[in-house]
């Protein structure tokens, strides 16, 4: 969120993306400025900008309580999964839960989401659901919601699911974001917000020399993904 004058000074809320390359590079894909009640069509636009400068297929987009990006991904890469942030999903349990309580549900929801399959995340669910459903029912709510979108990552190696199960790389670049817009206080207008955070974006990795360990971390999650969606792995020479 920043600041932006616009007749009296408010909050607009500015959005990141960051992809991974098959070559296991990261990059911020761009900065889109919101008013706040962003939907469907918003996040269309957003979807059809990254497409049209040239990423043809995602094997997984990751978010988390955007409402209306899920449904559009679709209908601008009809195969992408979409994924939500299981560590947000876990944080958020313990928030709803008395900390007296929470090594016990600690215990109670491990099962779930280091399950070897969504029938085997179900039935961890619904025994949580006996134990803690009572005391707890809007944690047994708060999983019944993101069901959908919180079990695809269980169909796939643990090498994938270590890079999928959270939005953690976004949550770092907003961090430095956020430390760059609380020292400017407000900005004139949105224009003046989207060149500080794109100063701030080119900072992070000037000399080029922070690709290397985050690629070779990557390498063992993509030999997963090249044998899992082979069908969709492009030749060598095309990334």
């Amino acid at each position: 969120m920043v600041k932006i004058r616009d007749g009296q000074v408010a909050n607009r809320p500015i959005y990141a993306a960051i992809g991974v390359s098959l070559a296991g590079e990261k990059d911020v894909l761009g900065l889109w400025a919101g008013t706040g009640g962003e939907g469907a069509k918003f996040w269309m636009s957003v979807l059809t900008d990254i497409r049209n400068r040239g990423v043809k297929d995602t094997f997984f987009l990751v978010c988390d309580g955007l409402k209306g990006l899920p449904e559009v991904v679709s209908n601008v890469w009809p195969l992408t999964t979409v994924q939500t942030c299981v560590i947000h999903l876990i944080r958020n349990t313990f928030k709803l839960a008395s900390k007296q309580h929470w090594d016990g549900i600690k215990r109670a929801i491990k099962p779930i989401y280091s399950a070897p399959n969504p029938t085997a995340a179900r039935v961890a669910l619904d025994e949580f659901t006996e134990l803690w459903g009572t005391r707890y029912g809007a944690i047994v709510r708060l999983w019944e919601n993101a069901w959908e979108e919180f079990i695809p990552f269980l169909d796939y190696d643990l090498e994938i699911r270590k890079v999928i199960c959270s939005t953690n790389a976004i949550e770092s670049l907003n961090a430095r974001y956020r430390r760059a817009v609380r020292a400017r206080g407000h900005f004139p207008t949105e224009q003046a917000a989207l060149k500080c955070l794109y100063l701030v974006t080119r900072s992070l990795d000037p000399t080029g020399t922070g690709r290397a360990p985050w690629t070779m971390r990557w390498k063992p999650a993509l030999n997963a993904f090249a044998i899992t969606f082979a069908d969709r792995w492009p030749a060598a020479e095309t990334y």
